[in-house]
């Protein structure tokens, strides 16, 4: 049996959000731990290079995350390399249980487990991650000014980002698989009239074509669902856009969500449907998505939190 541990508030996850409620809630003096889970500063440590961070006009993902976790722990969070397995939220404490075997027991909890960009799962997308395959224009679009991009997908997500990389792009092909989007109306007509956008309809990816030395993108090879026949599609950036994931399934039926999983909060606050457990991030923002914005939310969570204890 391994241990067990009382926090007064416990923090799964090691995203923006998750460090900045660590870094608050340390200030506030409530000793938090934070269990990072199975990827040690979320998303970001998958983004090469951030422009969009205030304070720092070029930065490193990888390396942010590492100034966030040092800032968290020069506060007085503890910071644990570790994976939250089963949670418990029907009484207080509520209890977590980890992969190591410890049990965590905790007053308050807050949850920043984020959200993972679904992919196609092509080997050679997970090849070009990050050197041409994203699946964030507003991270990475800067990156292809004067160049030709390609985005997949059909729903809100594929539209916003393909008109977001107008702004940079050359051109821009939307590539779908079926016929017609399901992007909203006012969306595909503003789509559909953009001088830089073109649409390559019944058709799928199979594979990104790239360079070796240095790793670039140079094309992708779509077939046409309904023919079969293949076709080379030129570009230097592929964006994938068929959606995100809320890391949601430890509280999935605990926790009122929407949107596909996203964790509901009361508007203006970080609180969920239980009292003492509040979320915040990508876990539960279905619309920005952004570092800044998880990280504005990870401060209003600690002092949800810190307020929630002294109102006890």
């Amino acid at each position: 049996m391994g241990e067990t541990r009382h926090t007064r508030v416990l923090i799964i996850g090691s995203g923006p959000a998750g460090y900045t409620a660590a870094v608050y809630s340390a200030r506030a003096m409530l000793n938090p731990i934070l269990v990072q889970g199975l990827q040690p500063g979320g998303q970001l440590t998958i983004t090469t290079e951030v422009e969009n961070w205030p304070g720092d006009t070029h930065v490193q993902g990888p390396d942010l995350m590492v100034r966030m976790q040092a800032h968290a722990e020069a506060m007085g969070a503890e910071v644990i390399s570790d994976y939250i397995s089963s949670l418990d939220l029907s009484k207080r404490p509520f209890v977590a249980q980890a992969d190591s075997g410890t049990t965590f027991t905790a007053d308050a909890v807050i949850l920043a487990t984020g959200a993972q960009a679904k992919w196609l799962g092509l080997p050679s997308e997970e090849k070009f991650k990050g050197f041409g395959v994203s699946a964030c224009a507003t991270c990475d679009g800067f990156f292809y000014r004067g160049r030709e991009v390609v985005v997949i997908g059909g729903g809100n997500t594929a539209v916003e980002e393909a008109l977001f990389l107008t702004n940079f792009a050359t051109k821009v092909t939307l590539i779908h698989r079926r016929d017609t989007l399901r992007a909203e109306k006012i969306m595909q007509d503003r789509l559909f009239k953009h001088p830089k956008v073109e649409v390559l309809w019944n058709h799928g990816v199979e594979e990104i074509l790239g360079t070796e030395a240095p790793l670039g993108v140079t094309g992708i090879r779509a077939r046409d669902v309904n023919t079969g026949v293949e076709t080379i599609v030129p570009c230097d950036g592929f964006f994938v856009a068929i959606g995100h994931a809320p890391a949601s399934e430890l509280v999935k039926d605990q926790l009122e969500t929407h949107h596909g999983g996203y964790v509901v909060v009361t508007p203006g606050t970080t609180n969920t449907s239980i009292p003492g457990v509040f979320a915040a991030g990508d876990l539960t923002d279905h619309v920005y998505r952004q570092a800044v914005t998880s990280a504005g939310m990870g401060c209003m969570a600690a002092l949800d939190a810190e307020r929630f204890l002294a109102g006890e």
